[in-house]
């Protein structure tokens, strides 16, 4: 009986980087994603080229029921699996007020409901006769509380502390469980723009998806509990264990503030990231 690699989030930028990365390295995979035909594209594409074999399913994560039928549909194929990367995530950016109620659910469903749900479930289907290695995909966000983010942060959050406690808990049951925790990363035009948005700070935080898949491989391969890539983002991440969670939060809302209005005025934002300007 074939071993998996189960994806979530698969047909994502992200998503992509992991899956192309677990198939370079000769394992075989089970995609999931809404995008059924991204999902097929995919999946072909890393079977010529890397002559693996790779299942796949969509399936919208928030929907409880349908998380059923994927499960189902994985107990009728009989697979097993040595790791789960819980990728799929999303955020309706801007002020919490301004969200609606179906789109703040959404969030939490996703982002949190759903690995909770894939995480539990994939015990029933482990490889017994391999390590079983968890990546939950938190965020750099995580650490922080978050004017006009603030529900995404908070479910990041949810993610680093159940990634941790979830670690300790399954040690003896050979799992290990790895939060990564990146900043932003290019992986569509609208996170492009965004990127762009934050000028300097923006750029020399964002990190390209391959090599955060690729070193996230590796620290989960070397059971590392947290991985945050990027020595600035690392950095960022221990300046802040010293500063009041009031100054940080207030110095976020400043600079979400800010970024909406080079969003809005896009003169701005091509001015803010000129060097020396901004």
């Amino acid at each position: 009986m074939k071993s998996h690699v189960l994806i979530t989030g698969a047909a994502g930028g992200l998503g992509k980087a992991f899956a192309a990365e677990c198939a370079s390295r000769g394992w075989d995979l089970f995609l999931t994603d809404m995008r059924e035909a991204s999902l097929s594209v995919l999946a072909e594409g890393l079977r010529r080229l890397y002559n693996v074999c790779v299942r796949y399913a969509p399936c919208n994560l928030a929907d409880a029921a349908d998380r059923e039928k994927l499960w189902e549909n994985i107990h009728a194929e009989a697979h097993q699996f040595h790791m789960l990367i819980n990728v799929a995530g999303l955020d309706f950016e801007g002020p919490f007020a301004e969200r609606s109620l179906e789109e703040l659910g959404t969030i939490i469903r996703l982002n949190i409901e759903s690995v909770v749900s894939m995480t539990r479930t994939v015990l029933q289907f482990r490889d017994p006769a391999r390590t079983l290695r968890i990546i939950n995909v938190s965020s750099l966000a995580g650490f922080y509380p978050m004017p006009v983010k603030a529900v995404y942060a908070a479910s990041k959050r949810f993610l680093l502390d159940f990634s941790l406690a979830l670690r300790r808990e399954l040690r003896e049951s050979d799992v290990t469980v790895t939060a990564l925790c990146p900043s932003g990363m290019p992986t569509n035009p609208p996170v492009i723009r965004a990127i762009e948005a934050q000028g300097f700070m923006g750029r020399v935080t964002a990190k390209n998806v391959g090599f955060v898949a690729s070193r996230t491989i590796d620290r989960a391969l070397a059971n590392r509990a947290v991985y945050i890539p990027g020595a600035i983002n690392i950095a960022l991440r221990y300046l802040s264990a010293v500063v009041p969670r009031s100054v940080i939060t207030a110095f976020i809302g400043k600079r979400w503030h800010a970024d909406a209005k080079r969003q809005a005025h896009p003169r701005l934002a091509l001015s803010a990231a000129k060097p020396g300007i901004g």
